[in-house]
């Protein structure tokens, strides 16, 4: 059964965007990028919250057309065309787009037939809003922060409606060169 991995960016004072998404504060740069492709290309599922999705599907599918690509832009505009995506969006509804399906209900029940059906990890990316329904159902069973040296003093909140407490083991911990902190937990369980 494959694991459901949280991996998001992170603020020092817990945010995962500012209050109106914004995300222009996240430090990424080829070090970051490179430690973060092993666990992404690993993987054939990945995981969006609606506001998330829309802004990978509006960049990642040209990304490598674009004039001048970077390594990054290449690597994971291909992989982004292959992976299957499932979008958590109650509004968003899905025509015409290749290996994406949208879950608008029976959360638990959706994600757990998933988990079932893969040996592989399945990220999900940024998306706190549909994170946090995640940590609610108490689905994700591991969880990437890239911790960025910043205070935001408001935003989104990674960790919202959490019903019980969740025991976590830290599994690895790397600091960048950036000052960027990536700890990689497991639930306990």
């Amino acid at each position: 059964m494959g694991n459901l991995t949280l991996f998001m960016h992170i603020s020092l004072d817990g945010f995962g965007s500012g209050i109106n998404g914004q995300m222009d504060w996240i430090h990424v740069d080829d070090e970051i990028f490179d430690y973060g492709a092993k666990r992404i290309y690993a993987t054939d599922i990945a995981l969006y919250g609606r506001k998330t999705y829309q802004l990978m599907e509006s960049y990642w599918p040209t990304a490598a057309e674009q004039p001048n690509p970077t390594k990054h832009d290449i690597e994971h505009s291909k992989w982004y065309k292959h992976v299957k995506k499932i979008v958590l969006s109650k509004t968003m509804k899905i025509e015409n787009h290749i290996n994406t399906k949208v879950i608008s209900e029976n959360l638990f029940d959706e994600i757990t037939k998933i988990k079932q059906s893969t040996e592989k990890e399945i990220l999900i990316f940024g998306s706190p809003t549909a994170g946090h329904s995640l940590m609610a159902a108490n689905l994700i069973d591991d969880y990437w922060f890239n911790i960025n040296p910043i205070l935001l003093g408001n935003g989104i909140p990674v960790f919202k409606h959490i019903k019980t407490k969740t025991r976590l083991s830290l599994i690895t911990s790397k600091v960048f060169s950036s000052g960027v902190v990536c700890l990689h937990y497991t639930r306990k369980t």
